[in-house]
């Protein structure tokens, strides 16, 4: 096994006539077979996939009451079983994964006109040659329809256009990545904000003025929601209801990187995802000519 996905089980598994070792996703979903058979003909778009920042696709099938979606193995995982080992993910690296989903969006979005819906750490995959590529991107509306009438864990990256119903485009993906970007920095889902005693044990040092600037000293709101308490140990709050984290994306500010850790570029991109209004969140166009994005570009980073 390698690891439950939203709504699914993906295994590591060889093709026997071609020897080819893949993932496969199952899905099982309570469906008539109408709706089924539409998701395997929406899944077929995924032949036509080709990029190197989008999974590769290899087929997808129904048998014994679930769906199964053949997939490349990325042999190094998910980007939140690497934040469990790793803890926290350095900026550097962060700055070779947004280059990715970016360009990965940008082909989505080009090639294919769809967006992704569902971009967060699970959902970004990496190898040992260094690739980063997107997976479980909303190329079947009526799977996306399915899955999120039986599965909650997404809607936490959701933006909150969508969350509040309205009408929503590739801005909400930006939000999801932003997020992403903020938990994979800190080492934990970024809502409610950590205080600056998290801060400072997480980072292991003095914080001045913490995510929050002077919001820190206020009495301590709930954590999320199914979410392992802080591998620092401090978040012991109580776990935040479902309900309450949504309300919480919807009405309080937006995340944000603390200060004096990261560099200014950095914070910058991240604030720029994070903009509740999509209308002024920067799009797809402005965060690819970003200089958070240009001086990852030319970095050398080793991933190992």
């Amino acid at each position: 096994e390698l690891g439950a996905g939203n709504g699914g089980v993906v295994t590591k598994v060889r093709h026997k006539p071609s020897g080819l070792i893949m993932a496969r996703k199952l899905i099982h979903l309570e469906i008539k077979p109408a709706i089924r058979n539409q998701i395997i003909r929406e899944l077929q778009v995924l032949h036509e996939c080709n990029s190197p920042y989008i999974v590769g696709f290899y087929g997808a099938f129904y048998s014994d009451g679930e769906i199964s979606i053949c997939m490349e193995h990325m042999d190094g995982g998910s980007l939140d079983q690497v934040l469990k080992e790793a803890r926290r993910i350095p900026e550097e690296i962060l700055g070779k994964v947004s280059i990715a989903v970016l360009r990965g969006l940008a082909y989505l979005r080009e090639k294919h006109q769809i967006m992704h819906r569902d971009v967060k750490p699970s959902n970004i995959l990496v190898n040992s040659r260094g690739e980063i590529k997107l997976c479980d991107f909303g190329v079947s509306g009526q799977l996306i329809d399915s899955m999120a009438n039986s599965f909650v864990g997404t809607r936490s990256y959701m933006s909150p256009e969508r969350l509040q119903g309205t009408h929503y485009s590739v801005q909400s993906d930006i939000w999801s990545m932003g997020l992403s970007l903020v938990e994979l920095s800190i080492g934990r889902y970024p809502i409610p904000p950590p205080d600056t005693k998290e801060l400072e044990s997480i980072f292991g040092r003095p914080m001045v003025d913490g995510a929050e600037g002077e919001s820190h000293s206020i009495s301590p709101r709930p954590r999320p929601p199914g979410r392992p308490i802080s591998g620092h140990g401090l978040d012991s709050r109580p776990a935040m209801a479902i309900f309450e984290l949504l309300d919480y994306i919807v009405n309080e500010p937006p995340p944000k990187l603390p200060n004096g850790v990261f560099t200014h570029d950095f914070q910058e991109f991240v604030h720029k995802c994070l903009i509740k209004n999509p209308a002024e969140r920067a799009d797809l166009k402005l965060l690819m000519t970003h200089s958070f994005i240009k001086r990852s570009e030319v970095e050398e980073v080793d991933f190992a």
